[in-house]
């Protein structure tokens, strides 16, 4: 299909910025932190690994502060597929070549307790969260030799790690496959019903949850967690922020992606429920969901480096015109993209960022995080109380593996180099500010310097310095969330400088001419 036909146009303009799980879903009211504390435990960061750690840890009677610098689940949480399984987004043949066929099984049984666990939350705590046991399908429509491969070796993977699995040459689609694998009894949920209620049903005086807190210092040797106005004084601190916050050696280990999602409407169900995952060069996610009486059907892919696209836009091009290729849709009713982290040796790294330390992280999940996150909190809140739990080992952040992650370490690290030399020698964007149109961002020469500048739709203009302020790399304009990206370590800015996620504690500076 041509992406620029009329019939696609219409559908690219009807899509907001705006991720379909927080469609009906009211806030939780939680409280905003007014005075200092101090407790046993500081989790910052309310997405699933935050709100998990403080569930396990409330149960065992260590008090808990958990600041969220936006509303509990907001952030990648509520920008996922919603979808729970056990398998791995780069593949468990890979995961087996690379680890061997014992981890890549603890890999699974570990994956396979989280998604247990939230089952249990579930059912202990009554949350409607729309939570289903439904099957994961890795599918080929081109019929490709190496497709077929692909398959077979997962088929093979699956079956050596104890998945209940089968291959297939059918399934209920209304577009035609070559070949599928089947793996039974994965799950699917509202991840943000999920985690609002969840956080909601803990909340209590030892487990005290705060919105709009923003962290804008962590000192581990201080054991102290401090926004613009209190401070949080703790034994132990987690950071469940998806990227150690700061400067952390574990980052250089660590390849910062962004994957796109289009959501469309549909006026009757054309996919059965499960997780559908397609194969190929441009593979997707795909799977049908209900919000209220509403049928839709949800599309993932168009990974890329962060900072790194073409055009960010084309992605949600590509994913519509997919969708319409294969379903009956005609306009799409909601579009976002989401962030993860790949570990250059295929598996996260949860645990203390080093022997004895008082801090503790959780990163690198990949594609995977709702089951790694989940896992994350309850490794985390087990290794603060003093909990032998099976998988940390399998997990732990100082972990050395040269040979499993040498070529990936130095690819990724000469990509951040290659990315700080060249946009400090190349040159703007643009070289004339007034070119600058509403709407439009982009790195302009102004006055002898290369300056951050957007122009509003109101045509006022905003001026920051390109600098981005964790490791001093240039940002890049990403036109499709109208965002300042950092193509070095993931760090991403508002177009006023405003920090939205990765490393970065500071904003951008604001661009002052009479500095300059």
């Amino acid at each position: 299909m041509d992406i620029g036909d009329t019939k696609h146009d219409s559908f690219h303009e009807s899509g907001p910025h705006e991720s379909i799980w927080r469609v009906g879903v009211s806030p939780g009211g939680f409280t905003q932190l007014a005075s200092d504390l101090q407790v046993d435990v500081a989790v910052v960061g309310g997405g699933i690994t935050g709100i998990t750690a403080a569930a396990q840890l409330a149960r065992a009677g260590r008090t808990v502060a958990l600041l969220e610098g936006q509303t509990i689940g907001a952030g990648t949480s509520s920008h996922s597929t919603g979808n729970l399984y056990a398998t791995v987004d780069q593949r468990l043949h890979v995961l087996t070549r690379h680890w061997g066929e014992d981890k890549a099984r603890a890999v699974v049984d570990s994956r396979n307790a989280a998604v247990g666990l939230i089952e249990r939350n579930v059912a202990e705590y009554r949350l409607q969260c729309d939570f289903s046991r439904q099957p994961w399908v890795l599918y080929s429509i081109d019929g490709l030799p190496e497709e077929s491969d692909d398959i077979e070796a997962e088929y093979h993977a699956a079956l050596g790690a104890g998945l209940d699995a089968r291959l297939a040459l059918d399934l209920p689609l209304p577009h035609t496959i070559r070949k599928a694998l089947v793996v039974r009894n994965q799950a699917q949920f509202h991840p943000l019903k999920y985690l609002r209620q969840l956080a909601a049903a803990i909340q209590s005086s030892i487990c005290r949850i705060f919105e709009f807190a923003n962290v804008i210092e962590i000192n581990e040797q201080q054991g102290l967690v401090r926004t613009a106005e209190h401070t949080v004084r703790a034994n132990h601190i987690i950071m469940a922020t998806h990227v150690p916050k700061g400067f952390n050696l574990v980052q250089a280990e660590l390849a910062a992606y962004r994957e796109y999602a289009v959501v469309a409407a549909v006026e009757r169900e054309q996919l059965p429920n499960g997780i559908f995952w397609s194969t190929g060069a441009n593979p997707t996610s795909t799977r049908a969901l209900r919000i209220g009486d509403q049928a839709y059907l949800m599309m993932v892919g168009g990974k890329h480096k962060t900072g790194q696209p073409t055009q960010a836009g084309d992605s949600y091009l590509a994913l519509e015109a997919i969708l319409q290729e294969r379903f009956e849709v005609h306009s799409s009713s909601f579009r976002w993209s989401a962030q993860h982290y790949r570990a250059v040796d295929g598996l996260p790294y949860i645990g203390a960022a080093a022997r004895g330390s008082r801090l503790y992280h959780a990163t690198g999940f990949a594609a995977d995080g709702l089951v790694y996150g989940t896992l994350a909190g309850v490794i985390l809140a087990d290794q603060i109380c003093s909990i032998d739990n099976p998988y940390a080992h399998l997990y732990a952040p100082h972990r050395f593996t040269p040979i499993k992650s040498a070529k990936n370490f130095i690819r990724e690290n000469l990509n951040v180099a290659g990315q700080y030399l060249k946009d400090y020698l190349q040159g703007a964007d643009i070289k004339d500010i007034d070119r600058l149109l509403p709407g439009q961002g982009a790195l302009v020469e102004h006055e002898g310097t290369k300056v951050a500048a957007y122009r509003d739709d109101l045509n006022h203009l905003h001026l920051l310095s390109p600098v981005c302020t964790h490791l001093k790399c240039i940002v890049h304009w990403n036109s499709a969330e109208r965002s300042w990206d950092c193509p070095c370590h993931g760090s991403r800015f508002q177009h006023d400088g405003k920090i939205i996620e990765g490393p970065a504690l500071q904003p951008l500076a604001r661009y002052d001419p009479g500095l300059h």
